[in-house]
């Protein structure tokens, strides 16, 4: 539910985009689901017109009309990640940065982000924070510290990093005792993305990075300083692995711990060692029945190096990215189901923009990382909405929508996986969803994971029908 106009965490993606054509295989165009009586309502869930059934990915899958069927093929996903990176302003073409930095350029970045809050806000106990607590967070940020020049420095997250507003593990929240939206969480960075460093904080402990989707506060132990043509070339080294998993972890090394069970999110792209030899143990394990990888480890003194690791063949993963097809997109969509909601992927988890992104990162495609940027991409196809559409037009539009399109409200998205009696359901990562019940009465339900609703009967905080809040459906189509 990330609605700012900050940026996301993804590899550069620029001089990869053209080469993923001869990578990427063939599949599906969607069709429009025929319409089916809508099943009873699930025992025991409050949500109107879901079945056990619904919680299922082969029910929607086999109402596919024309399953295999590519929606974007090969060469129409690497120009649309141009198009990302050269019209989109929520993307940072970090590889394309002038090999110096000046102050003004740094500085509006951090001010961009580290805005001083102007409301109370408490932490985990409901203690409101004080002025003197935020004054040490400004100062944390040492903006006095930024040179009027600076080289130009790359870097590639280690490890599963939290990207945080101010450089602080300070959780904040504007209730008390309503700890699930820590306000000063904005995203995550995953293991093999490049970033640059552009500062460090007062006391050294965090780095203010720039990713190719978001920019933000990472902790520094998570961050390795390398050189640059290393850096880009690693995210486009082949043969390589892509996760397809919701999540997948290298193997325990109790004597290598830097790359023992790193956690790698779906559509994290890691090279594969092909010519390690077969008998030669990995970091004391035979690799017989593992992919041998090349993992960015952080060494002592905070320099990048590669190592090798062991990931499962038992791990969900592909030699490529995934055919884009209306299959595939319900198949990884559903592989989140049931995961608890993650505000700026938080609890080691992810929000509604985060879910769709990494769902379609599977895919190679590169995306925003908020809601507002998502719904506004001039890179992605689609219809806006405005204050002049009707709630008729509106409901029409989202009748036609097809399996992998993309709703947007202000601050939330939902991915379509089809239709019942030609009203669309949706997939998404959500903290709750009211609707009204037989009495007129509008029932709130807290969800706060990744859930199966049908999009119709969900109304807004206003007490309107969702339909009339909907600003844009985005459609991966050429």
């Amino acid at each position: 539910m990330r609605n700012t106009s900050s940026r996301g965490s993804v590899m550069s993606f620029r001089a990869a985009a053209i080469a993923l054509a001869a990578l990427l295989s063939l599949s599906a165009w969607p069709a429009l689901a025929r319409d089916v009586a809508t099943a009873p309502t699930l025992p025991g869930s409050a949500i109107p017109g879901l079945s056990a059934e619904h919680l299922d990915a082969a029910f929607w899958i086999d109402r596919i009309g024309r399953r295999d069927r590519v929606l974007l093929q090969p060469d129409q996903v690497a120009q649309q990640n141009v198009r990302m990176l050269d019209d989109d302003p929520a993307i940072h073409d970090i590889e394309a940065l002038p090999g110096t930095l000046e102050r003004t350029q740094v500085e509006a970045w951090i001010r961009a982000l580290s805005v001083p809050p102007t409301r109370t806000l408490y932490n985990e106990t409901g203690k409101a924070g004080s002025q003197r607590q935020l004054d040490r967070l400004v100062t944390n940020l040492a903006l006095a510290q930024i040179p009027q020049t600076q080289f130009t420095r790359h870097g590639m997250v280690v490890r599963r990093a939290d990207v945080r507003t101010f450089p602080t593990r300070l959780r904040v929240f504007h209730t008390p005792g309503e700890t699930d939206l820590d306000r000063f969480q904005e995203t995550a960075l995953f293991p093999g993305t490049p970033v640059v460093i552009a500062h460090a904080s007062r006391d050294r402990a965090w780095l203010f990075v720039v990713s190719a989707t978001y920019a933000g506060w990472v902790e520094a132990r998570h961050v390795a300083q390398g050189d640059r043509r290393a850096i880009f070339e690693y995210a486009r080294r082949a043969p390589y692995l892509v996760v397809t998993g919701a999540s997948a972890s290298t193997a325990f090394t109790p004597s290598r711990r830097e790359v023992s069970t790193v956690q790698l999110e779906m559509g994290v792209r890691v090279p594969v060692l092909a010519d390690w030899p077969l008998d030669a143990p990995v970091n004391g394990q035979h690799p017989l029945a593992s992919h041998i990888i090349e993992l960015p480890t952080r060494a002592a003194d905070g320099s990048l190096v590669f190592a090798p690791a062991l990931l499962p063949r038992s791990a969900d993963v592909a030699a490529g990215y995934l055919p884009m097809t209306s299959t595939a997109i319900i198949a990884q969509a559903f592989k989140f189901l049931g995961e608890r909601y993650g505000w700026g992927h938080d609890y080691n988890a992810r929000d509604c923009s985060g879910f769709v992104g990494e769902v379609y990162r599977g895919f190679g495609v590169l995306m925003p990382r908020n809601t507002g940027a998502q719904a506004t991409s001039r890179a992605l196809s689609g219809v806006t909405l405005t204050a002049t559409d009707d709630h008729a037009r509106r409901v029409a539009l989202l009748r036609d929508t097809r399996v992998g399109d993309l709703v947007h409200i202000p601050g939330h998205v939902m991915l379509v996986i089809g239709h019942l009696d030609g009203a669309p359901y949706v997939i998404h990562d959500v903290a709750g969803m009211s609707h009204r019940v037989a009495d007129g009465g509008i029932v709130r339900t807290p969800l706060n994971g990744v859930v199966v609703t049908p999009l119709l009967p969900m109304l807004g905080g206003d007490g309107r029908d969702i339909a009339d809040h909907v600003t844009a459906i985005r459609q991966m189509a050429p």
